[in-house]
């Protein structure tokens, strides 16, 4: 990885300001507080964004609420640019917007994803995608402080920091890991020895079951062979009784045609009794129409009677009509009389001339019109009796007519009665001759009769027999059926068991397939326990051991290029810087203040070289930041700086620091200064 420019926007003391860094040493310089260590953070966010327990208002500028980083840089030959912007909403400081630019191809994209882009970028193990920036940290930028406190810091806090970036840790959650899995493989072999335990009892029952199977199925063909003789038993049975079943339904049939035999006897003898009454009816009547006279003109005088008798009620009913019409023409006239009258009562002028009418007048008129009306209701009177004279001959000609007609009703029916005579007296003949022919058929019914009844009389025995032979083929039935059922019942019980040593054999199968995973667990569990944890053991102690070697040699090399004095430095296991002179271990807190940085930064650059070592792959190995490296350093310990610069060997160093002395000891200088609360770069 190369950094080559940074602009700043609203960060901490920063207005606007970009900054461009080149190839080789780059020494940022300027007063305490003139901005140098912000360039630093501003890289650190906008590679890996807030830190756990960092917050926004450590980076946004007082009294701003937006602000950002944009950083330029190249990894394997791409060009990248990471953009990072906070934004303040209430009253908490939060990240706002995000993009990368790979080779001119920009996305926007989530906090986190743009995180996992710059691990994958910088080739950082995953396993630091979700933690602090430690491998950033102890590879490239530590600040001073914070290294002296790693040296500080309780010894088993340090070492497990330590694994953590080496990556050795992976190595105790390997063994916890399995100690976990064995303690489940050992739970699981408890429950799966639990479920395995009747295994051999099972195996034995089986055996037992299908013995007890077999027998059944030999069972079965017995109560099935009996069964077999049941039905056949039956059927023959059944065939007895069906050939008996035609002799009683033949006997039966004959008792229904007796049955019918009598029917027509009785239907016969009935027709002869009632063929006798009717003619000796008839006789009756012949002889009393023989009696009879008749005389046809004796019909045509009396019709001709009728016809003048029906001519004078027509002559009546024309006089009646005309004085009903002339009493109603006199009421009607009396009416308009009436009417009149009234009118000329009213009348006071004459509507013809128009004088006015006399009273005397009026008298004269109304005497006139009462002397009509009197007129008149005695010719209506005359006209009503008149009228009543003619009704009561209409009345009485009627009757005549009526007379007549009857008379010749009964001329007529005596007519047709003396015409029936030839009929009746077929009728008569007819009915003589039926009875002899019915006598001849009841002869003959009666002799049929008798045939049926010794008939029958012979196939009487047949009714004992069918009903023998009933009783036995119901017994058969019920024989028949309680085989049946032992026939089910054992089928069913078999099937029952069938099914029982089938679930028994499917268990005992399933309970074989956990006994083999028995022994595969434990075979498993004594190969993690027994080989696989003593090798991970033994792999990490040996790492440990090799890191520590090779970091303790690289810790005493460096510490004693800045240290000049008779001192001995290395490592314990812990990873505790040890101090010692002639042969006394000096603590910590007794050194001078460069020595102590001389601790700090030797085990810093100790730690940079067995790391990316280590770690070859990282794309940061050629990149270092230092943080006031020389705090408390004499002269003669910053002329020392020199050398260690040039140990360094890597392509970008970046140096921060106020010793103006540094400035001939690297390639490029970056001075910065701050006016009124503002940092700036100046040339």
């Amino acid at each position: 990885m190369k950094l080559t420019k940074i602009i700043l926007n609203n960060i901490r003391s920063y207005r606007n300001q970009e900054v461009e860094f080149p190839e080789g040493s780059t020494l940022l310089s300027g007063d305490i507080g003139s901005g140098k260590t912000s360039i630093l953070l501003a890289i650190e966010f906008a590679l890996f964004g807030l830190q756990p327990g960092q917050r926004g208002s450590s980076l946004l500028k007082n009294g701003e609420t937006n602000g950002g980083v944009l950083l330029e840089c190249e990894i394997d030959g791409k060009q990248i640019i990471i953009e990072r912007n906070l934004k303040k909403g209430g009253k908490s400081i939060s990240q706002d917007y995000c993009a990368i630019t790979i080779e001119g191809e920009k996305r926007e994209v989530a906090v986190t994803e743009i995180k996992d882009k710059v691990l994958e970028l910088l080739s950082y193990p995953r396993e630091f995608a979700k933690k602090q920036n430690l491998l950033y940290k102890f590879t490239v930028y530590t600040p001073q402080e914070e290294m002296k406190q790693i040296i500080l810091e309780d010894p088993e806090v340090r070492i497990n920091t330590l694994r953590h970036v080496f990556g050795v840790d992976k190595y105790k959650k390997i063994l916890e890991n399995v100690s976990i899995l064995i303690t489940k493989l050992r739970e699981e072999k408890r429950i799966k020895q639990a479920l395995t335990a009747n295994l051999e009892q099972d195996n034995l029952d089986l055996v037992e079951k299908d013995e007890e199977l077999e027998t059944k199925h030999y069972n079965l063909l017995s109560v099935e062979k009996e069964l077999f003789l049941k039905t056949d038993e039956r059927k023959k049975i059944q065939e007895e009784k069906e050939e008996v079943s035609k002799k009683v339904e033949e006997k039966n049939k004959l008792n229904q045609e007796i049955e019918k035999t009598k029917i027509m006897i009785h239907n016969k003898k009935e027709i002869i009794s009632t063929n006798v009454k009717s003619y000796k009816g008839l006789e009756v009547q012949i002889k009393e129409l023989k009696d009879l006279k008749f005389e046809e003109s004796k019909i045509a005088e009396i019709e001709k009677n009728l016809e003048n008798l029906k001519k004078e009620k027509y002559d009546f009913n024309e006089d009646k009509i005309d004085i009903t019409s002339k009493i109603n023409s006199l009421v009607i006239n009396n009416q308009e009389i009436d009417v009149t009258k009234n009118k000329i009562s009213k009348i006071d002028i004459c509507p013809t001339c128009l004088q006015n009418v006399d009273p005397y007048y009026k008298a004269n008129i109304n005497n006139k019109f009462d002397s009509d009306i009197i007129s008149n209701a005695k010719e209506i009177d005359s006209l009503a009796i008149e009228k009543k004279l003619i009704n009561e001959k209409i009345k009485a000609v009627e009757n005549e007519i009526s007379q007549g007609e009857k008379s010749i009703q009964d001329l007529k029916i005596t007519k047709f009665r003396i015409q029936e005579l030839a009929e009746k007296q077929k009728r008569l003949e007819e009915l003589k001759a039926m009875n002899v022919y019915l006598e001849k058929d009841i002869t003959l019914l009666d002799q049929h009769f008798e045939s049926l009844k010794n008939v029958i009389f012979g196939l009487n025995k047949f009714d004992q027999i069918f009903e023998s032979k009933k009783r036995e083929l119901d017994n058969a039935l019920r024989e028949e059926r309680i085989a049946d059922i032992k026939v089910a019942e054992l089928k069913k019980e078999i099937e029952v068991f069938s099914s029982h040593i089938k679930e028994l054999k499917d268990k005992i199968l399933k309970t074989e397939k956990i006994q083999k995973q028995l022994g595969y667990i434990s075979e498993l569990e004594i190969w993690l326990s027994k080989q696989f944890m003593p090798v991970i053991s033994f792999i990490e102690k040996n790492v440990m051991v090799k890191l520590k070697t090779e970091f303790s040699k690289l810790f005493e090399e460096w510490f004693s290029m800045l240290v000049s004095e008779n001192f001995n430095a290395k490592l314990d296991d812990n990873f505790t810087p040890i101090i010692e002179q002639q042969d006394y271990e000096i603590d910590y807190a007794y050194l001078s203040g460069g020595e102590r940085t001389a601790v700090a930064l030797a085990y810093r650059l100790s730690l940079n070289q067995v790391i990316n070592s280590f770690l070859s792959k990282i794309k940061t190995r050629d990149f270092v930041i230092l943080d006031e490296p020389t705090d408390g350093f004499s002269e003669q310990q910053l002329d020392k700086m020199r050398e260690v610069f040039d140990q360094l060997n890597v392509k970008q160093l970046i140096i921060v620091s106020h010793e103006q002395k540094m400035e001939s000891f690297v390639e490029n200088v970056i001075r910065f200064k701050k006016e009124e609360g503002v940092s700036k770069v100046y040339v």
